[in-house]
């Protein structure tokens, strides 16, 4: 097992959270514009998942050319725009725009600058609700589930091929602008001597990536969409199943490509989805 049980079922938990709040933001802004007059992508038919998965080769490009460079100063404040803009979405969904980029600004710089591992998490549970509102719309259950198979494809060449996921999550970690959820923890060993006893603590780090979390949410934003927010989330809970499964066989000191895992959970949750309708 990867992680201690605590840590696994609370990454699981913060997983599932995530997905609940996304759904709801994204369920609120079906046929609604975003606050602050911002403008979602106008992506059509069936050539919606091409250009996402396009945009999301080259957003790593970039990324891995400013971690490569040290242009680090430079990724902080390009990802402290993305967290603002997504946070400004999601909080736009229960409060009104003003307020809600008021606080998405409070909050990215805090998460920024300050790492501290309630407000990195708190505000992930949010970012990626409001990341998927801008393509929600554009996809239906069938570009939603190409778009997955893709990913998966590009997941597990990235991680145990050409490796440069792994380097890009070291380098993030490095530089404290990590996209994912990220879930410090102390592992110890104790040593009994005659008259002492000495505690050893190492810190260790249980993540998962943002793109872990945000592609299972536009799958099963799609599945709302096309049915309700009941069977939305329940495609979201058999992605939650699939990842626990991959936590409990991973072992220790090793990088898994975890989309393949969450992939097979949405389609699955899908299928129980369709029995009942």
């Amino acid at each position: 097992m990867k992680h201690t049980w605590n840590v696994t079922l609370l990454l699981v938990f913060l997983f599932l959270i995530s997905n609940l709040i996304g759904l709801f933001i994204v369920k609120s802004y079906v046929g609604n514009e975003l606050p602050l007059n911002i403008e979602k992508p106008n992506l059509e038919g069936y050539t919606s998942f091409i250009v996402l998965f396009i945009a999301v080769i080259i957003a790593t490009c970039i990324a891995l050319i400013l971690a490569k460079y040290k242009f680090i100063n430079l990724w902080r404040y390009w990802y402290l725009f993305g967290v603002i803009l997504c946070l400004t979405i999601a909080f736009g969904a229960f409060i009104g725009s003003t307020i809600a980029l008021i606080f998405a600004i409070i909050l990215g710089i805090l998460k920024v600058f300050k790492n501290n591992f309630y407000i990195h998490n708190l505000t992930e549970v949010f970012v990626y609700g409001g990341l998927i509102s801008f393509f929600a719309e554009s996809f239906n259950v069938v570009t939603a589930s190409a778009l997955l198979i893709l990913i998966s494809i590009y997941d597990w060449v990235a991680v145990n091929k050409i490796k440069h996921m792994v380097t890009l999550a070291k380098n993030q970690s490095d530089a404290k602008i990590f996209a994912g959820l990220c879930v410090p923890y102390h592992k110890g060993k104790k040593i009994v001597g005659k008259n002492i006893k000495l505690v050893k603590k190492k810190v260790e780090t249980a993540i998962l990536g943002g793109g872990d979390i945000g592609f299972p949410l536009l799958f099963s934003s799609a599945v709302m969409m096309e049915t309700n927010l009941f069977y939305g989330f329940l495609v979201s809970i058999f992605g939650a199943i699939s990842l626990l499964y991959l936590f409990y066989k991973a072992e220790k000191n090793k990088f898994y490509p975890a989309m393949p895992f969450l992939t097979v959970g949405c389609f699955v949750g899908y299928f129980v989805v369709r029995l009942f309708i």
